[in-house]
């Protein structure tokens, strides 16, 4: 097989270079041109239609979103973002992977230093994965969301509820996450816990975002904070998630920095898993697009324990079908649904 053609878009010489040699020490990729800014990317996407490319959000004449707009309404391709560790990166991030970019990576400092070692197998594990998804047309879905404005959330604190919605995702995360949680009604009777594997800063981002086109309240979790039904809960980057009860019996978000399970915190497994031992609670366990089988052992034994209903995204809607699969291949999936059906289920199952 022929190494796989990677157009690298950014505004900087150096950065250009740097990312280029990166790239070329892989032989299964070939960096097959180089653009400057938004509008070279879109015009050698055209010419060149390469596997996959790696994209720079701020240049001149035309930005990293403007042009992934063009090139997944015009030609899509598998993008990799390159992101500062920023709030406004984080936040631009967010939006790039709302509107079908497949994954990011921290845009290298420009420097010799230690931890270039480990961006550069962080960037071939995201080659792999772009290159191995299936980018499909996003820009009519994401202009729909552009469009809407912000919900006034109900002042209301909802504390009692019965039921509880656990769902976990990984690539591909946010633009499953803004299609399913936006659907959500405004008094939906649960609390929704959910982890996306993504670093500190952009959960946050995200919690904020999806909080803007959602009729649901919509948070980053923290620490001893109460659970609500009408809210969904996201976990922080670098943290694990779980939920107890304090002395007022009152349901509540932990969060910990104890191991990564399988290479990932938060982990979907150990979210799903902590809520074996609630059973007065009855459980909603759905799993989304994601590479790996992460939330596959803990959908199983929650389904064992006794789960309500349990929903998997279908491969036809998946960027990547590892974590569903994952799910289907241990039986523990009632309902393999395309991403659009998954609020819709939920909605039929939480609120009948």
């Amino acid at each position: 097989m022929p190494p796989y053609q990677v157009l690298v878009v950014d505004d900087s010489i150096f950065m250009r270079k740097l990312i280029t040699d990166l790239i070329s020490e892989n032989t299964l990729y070939s960096v097959i041109a180089t653009a400057k800014n938004g509008k070279e990317a879109v015009e050698k996407t055209k010419q060149y239609k390469p596997d996959v490319i790696t994209m720079d959000v701020e240049m001149p004449e035309m930005d990293g979103l403007q042009a992934l707009k063009i090139i997944m309404r015009e030609i899509p391709t598998p993008v990799i973002m390159l992101s500062n560790l920023t709030k406004t990166g984080a936040s631009e991030t967010i939006q790039a992977l709302e509107w079908g970019a497949v994954d990011f990576v921290k845009k290298p400092s420009g420097s010799i230093s230690l931890d270039m070692h480990k961006i550069k197998h962080l960037l071939y594990e995201k080659l792999e994965i772009a290159v191995n998804s299936k980018v499909k047309n996003n820009l009519v879905q994401a202009s729909q969301f552009e469009r809407k404005l912000p919900h006034t959330k109900v002042a209301t604190i909802h504390k009692g509820f019965n039921q509880i919605v656990a769902l976990g995702t990984s690539t591909g995360g946010p633009r499953a996450l803004q299609q399913v949680v936006s659907m959500i009604p405004e008094a939906f009777p649960a609390p929704i816990l959910i982890v996306q594997h993504m670093p500190p800063n952009f959960t946050k981002s995200l919690a904020q975002r999806l909080d803007t086109m959602s009729k649901i309240r919509v948070v980053e979790a923290e620490n001893g904070m109460p659970l609500e039904a009408s809210t969904a809960y996201i976990a922080p980057g670098g943290y694990h998630m779980t939920i107890y009860k304090d002395s007022q019996k009152n349901y509540c978000i932990r969060t910990s920095k104890e191991d990564p399970r399988s290479g990932h915190r938060p982990s979907v497994d150990i979210m799903f898993e902590s809520l074996v031992s609630f059973t007065e609670l009855k459980k909603y366990v759905v799993l989304m697009t994601g590479m790996g089988s992460d939330g596959a052992k803990g959908m199983h034994a929650l389904k064992k324990a006794g789960a309500v209903s349990t929903i998997a995204e279908s491969e036809e809607t998946c960027i990547v079908y590892g974590m569903p699969r994952a799910a289907v291949e241990l039986q523990c999936v009632d309902h393999l649904l395309p991403q659009h059906k998954i609020a819709e289920q939920l909605i039929l199952d939480v609120c009948k």
